[in-house]
Order: structure tokens, then C-alpha cells, then sequence
């Protein structure tokens, strides 16, 4: 009967040597097989390209909450009035970017914030931008003209909708409600409740929007 012969020592050591060379590898390979570097130069990965237009890296600070929508969707056309009474549609603003809010008299964290987005449109207020302050108080436009006088926010036009309709167009779960919307009326995205719309982050969120190509 034939009896399987053990490997000797030094073949023993001559197979850890091989197996040692394998793992370790003169030259490290791409998943195409092109060559990517050397055992003494490791393979560094290219740093990934910035995504093009408004992603969530801008939803910080002041603006923490934020919500960037994955997927850019029309908004409904919501009609409401301007101070002296006249008929107006959200479309009417088609071509360029939008900060639509809404608001009411009564709404204490309105308050606050009215004077912030006074000041956001009267630093970037163009024929690009503007910020669309929508009354939603039962009480009409005479209140919620004295409500802007009163808060310093008369640099925002008086816009109303007494009817209330807005907030179930836009999906407004309460007040303050404020929707971002690009070029072509669709929303970019949305913040509810009150926010520093003054601070550095809201107009960083304003400058991207307004060279956002999408």
C-alpha cells in the first residue's frame, strides 16, 4: 500500500513565501484590470464630483429644518389677491424664484419672523426673486396691512387670501408655512414654522436657487 508523503520543511516554507507574494501584490488592480498603482503607492479614490443645483448640505443652521424635496414637483396654481384687491395666480411669478409664505395676525411665530423675510427681500429682492408673504387672517388686507406696518415688514407687498383655500393647496400643516419654488413653479422645498430668513444660510439657499440651471 502507497503511503502520501508529507511536504518537507523547506517546501513548506516556499508555499508561505508564495501565498505571502499573492497577498501582498506588486501591483494593485482596478475592477477592469487596468493597473491603479503600486503596493508602495496605494490606490486613492477621486473625490466625488458636487452635485449640481439645491441639495440638503444647504439645509443647516438657521435653515436646519429644511426640507429639500428628492424630486422637483409643480405646485398648484393658488390664487389669492394683492393689497388693492386684484386677482393674482402664483404663475403670474413663472420665470422666477419664489419664497412663498403664510402668515396671519394672529400667528405669534409669524411675528417673529416677518421682520427676517422684510429684510431677505429688501437685500435680494429682484426682478429674479421675491419673497411672496400670503395673509391667510380671516380679517382681510386692512389687518394685515397694519400687521406688516407694525412688525417693520413693509418692505414685503401685501398679499391676501382670506379664503384660506392657500393652505390646503400648498399642504400646510399650520403657520408659518414657507415653500421654496424654482423657475418653473415647482418646489424645491419647505419649511414649516418660523425661521431666520435674514441669516447667511437663508440667503445662501437663496443664491443657489436663483443659479440653479434645473
Amino acid at each position: 500500500m502507497s503511503t502520501k508523503k508529507e511536504p518537507g520543511p523547506l517546501t513548506q516554507i516556499g508555499a508561505g513565501f508564495a501565498i505571502l507574494a499573492a497577498i501582498t501584490g506588486i501591483y494593485l488592480f482596478q475592477g477592469d484590470g487596468r493597473k491603479a498603482g503600486t503596493a508602495d503607492s496605494p490606490v486613492v479614490a477621486a473625490p466625488a464630483a458636487p452635485r449640481p443645483g439645491i441639495t440638503r448640505d444647504l439645509a443647516t443652521g438657521a435653515l436646519a429644518a429644511f426640507l429639500v424635496r428628492d424630486e422637483r414637483k409643480p405646485v398648484a396654481d393658488i390664487a389669492f389677491q394683492d393689497g388693492a384687491g386684484k386677482p393674482v395666480k402664483i404663475s403670474d411669478w413663472k420665470g422666477r424664484v419664489v419664497l412663498v409664505n403664510l402668515w396671519a395676525t394672529w400667528c405669534a411665530p409669524c411675528r417673529k419672523e416677518m421682520p427676517d423675510l422684510a429684510k431677505l427681500q429688501q437685500e435680494m429682492g429682484s426682478g429674479d426673486f421675491e419673497v411672496v408673504a400670503i395673509s391667510v387672517d380671516l380679517k382681510g388686507a386692512e389687518a394685515s396691512a397694519a400687521f406688516l406696518k407694525e412688525t417693520g415688514a413693509e418692505a414685503l407687498k401685501l398679499y391676501v387670501d382670506p379664503s384660506m383655500a392657500v393652505l390646503n393647496q400648498l399642504q400646510a400643516l399650520g403657520l408659518p408655512a414657507t415653500v421654496l419654488l424654482d423657475r418653473q413653479g415647482r418646489e424645491i422645498g419647505r419649511l414649516l414654522g418660523p425661521a431666520d430668513w435674514a441669516s447667511p444660510e437663508a440667503k445662501a439657499l437663496i443664491t443657489a436657487a436663483l443659479g440653479d440651471g434645473a
